[in-house]
């Protein structure tokens, strides 16, 4: 995870919500996230990957200065450039 830190990344959890931001901490028990975009998709009509390649051709659209991801929630995190377009 250090090699991550400082970038943009995509966090996926076990929930409907995706993550985009920068990662600037690893906690114990969260990885902190500044300018993030946290996504409820229940709110749009869009798939996951849609949304996540959305955001890697478009940049995120940020809509919380900071952000608490609880590690035991994650499915994957990846970094942002990652994404295939």
């Amino acid at each position: 995870m250090e090699e991550l830190l400082g970038k943009v990344v995509v966090i996926d959890v076990e929930s409907p919500f995706v993550f985009v931001g920068k990662l600037v901490e690893v906690r114990e028990k969260s990885l902190v996230l500044k300018q993030a975009d946290v996504h409820d998709l229940r709110d749009s009509t869009t798939t996951r990957e849609i949304y996540v390649r959305d955001a890697r051709v478009h940049g995120i659209q940020a809509n919380r200065k900071t952000v608490y991801v609880r590690i035991d929630q994650i499915v994957s995190v990846s970094h942002l450039d990652d994404v295939i377009p």
